[in-house]
């Protein structure tokens, strides 16, 4: 049998005895791998809302997406502007004016931090809202009127996009 082949096809057959299988070039791998991560996050079109468990928002048909805002999150015991905590669900609903004090200073001070890094136009102000489904309304119409008061012309209410039934005429419903 080793007569039949040739010195070529015996040089490649020793060689390969004494390698082994075959080794995968780990750093190659890596920068692919490395490659793809990038191009899925610079692709990744997720929403700009920040994820909580604490708030069951409502659901909505809603085709448009979120886009970055100032985001005050009202939870059943507190209200946070960015994460940090701005007043109490109580005392906001104790005081009797449409105008919650401490939230309207939260935003005022949002308003110019913004202003300052990215040179917004003031009628450029825009906020979204990200509430329980289940805060009482009067608690709803106070933050909304406190935004309002605090120059954001621009009110948006967050909500969780549900699947819409498309009936066979194309329109949808829920």
């Amino acid at each position: 049998m080793a007569l039949s082949m040739s010195k070529r096809a015996l040089r490649m057959e020793r060689r390969h005895k004494k390698a082994g299988p075959a080794h995968l070039n780990i750093v190659s791998l890596m920068d692919i791998f490395t490659l793809l991560v990038f191009f899925l996050l610079a692709s990744n079109d997720t929403e700009v809302l920040p994820s909580t468990s604490i708030v069951k928002m409502p659901e909505s048909v809603s085709e448009q997406k979120p886009r970055e805002t100032v985001v005050v999150v009202v939870t059943d015991d507190d209200i946070l502007v960015r994460g940090e905590k701005v007043v109490t669900t109580k005392a906001a609903l104790a005081g009797t004016s449409s105008v919650i004090g401490p939230l309207k200073a939260a935003l005022v001070d949002e308003a110019s931090r913004l202003i300052d890094s990215e040179g917004a136009a003031p009628e450029a102000r825009e906020v979204t809202i990200m509430g329980d489904k289940a805060i009482p309304f009067r608690l709803l119409k106070k933050v909304m009127a406190t935004c309002t008061d605090a120059a954001y012309e621009r009110i948006s209410l967050a909500v969780v996009q549900k699947e819409s039934k498309v009936s066979a005429h194309g329109t949808a419903s829920t």
